[in-house]
C-alpha cells in the first residue's frame, strides 16, 4: 500500500480497465454454439405448456384474460435465450414470429374449450370439427383488436428478451471475429 486511501472514495468493484485476453476464436465458440433447432423446439414447447396452462387458468376462474399472451411473450423469450444461446438477429425474429404465432394458437384452443364447455363435449372434439368456413367466422366475431394489440406487445417482449445477454470480454470476442471474417 504506497499510495494513502482516500477515506471518501467507494471501493472499485470493476477491473483494471485494461482490455481482457479474449480473441477472434473465443467469439467463433460463442457464435458456434448457437442453435435454431433448440429454440424453435423450446418455442414450441413453451407454446403448448402455456396453452395448456392458459386453458385450465380460464377454465378455474371462468374468465378468459386476453392479456395473458403477454406473459406467453416474456417465457418465449427466456426459453428461446436458454435454448438457443443465440447471439445474432435470428433469434429476436424468431421469437417474435413464435409469439405471434402462440398467441393466436393459445386464443384459438382457448376459444375450443369455452365453446367446448358451452356444448358439453371435449376441446379436442371441437378442435377436430373446425372447417374452412368456421375461421373467418371466428376472426369476425372472437378476434378483437385487444387479442391484436396484446399479440404484437408479446412479439415485442419476446424479442426483446430472445437475445443472449453477453458479457462486455464475450463482446469483444463477438466482434474480433467478425471484423476478422470483413477483413478476409
Amino acid at each position: 500500500m504506497s499510495e494513502p486511501q482516500n477515506p471518501l472514495r467507494l471501493q472499485k468493484k470493476h477491473g483494471s480497465g485494461r482490455p481482457s485476453d479474449v480473441s477472434a476464436t473465443d467469439g467463433k465458440r460463442l457464435l458456434d454454439a448457437q442453435s435454431m433447432r433448440n429454440a424453435l423446439v423450446a418455442g414450441l414447447i413453451t407454446i403448448v405448456i402455456f396453452s395448456l396452462f392458459w386453458v385450465s387458468l380460464s377454465e378455474l376462474l371462468n374468465r378468459v384474460f386476453p392479456w395473458l399472451t403477454v406473459v406467453l411473450g416474456f417465457l418465449l423469450g427466456h426459453s428461446i435465450r436458454l435454448a438457443g444461446r443465440g447471439v445474432d438477429w435470428r433469434f429476436p425474429v424468431l421469437a417474435a414470429a413464435m409469439a405471434i404465432v402462440g398467441s393466436l394458437l393459445a386464443n384459438i384452443v382457448v376459444a375450443a374449450s369455452v365453446t367446448a364447455e358451452g356444448f358439453g363435449t371435449g376441446t379436442l372434439e371441437v378442435l377436430t370439427a373446425v372447417t374452412s368456413m368456421t375461421w373467418p367466422v371466428y376472426f369476425d366475431e372472437r378476434v378483437s383488436f385487444a387479442d391484436v394489440f396484446f399479440a404484437a406487445v408479446a412479439a415485442a417482449v419476446a424479442a426483446f428478451y430472445a437475445n443472449r445477454r453477453l458479457t462486455r470480454s464475450q463482446y469483444r470476442a463477438v466482434r474480433l471475429w467478425c471484423e476478422e471474417q470483413q477483413d478476409e
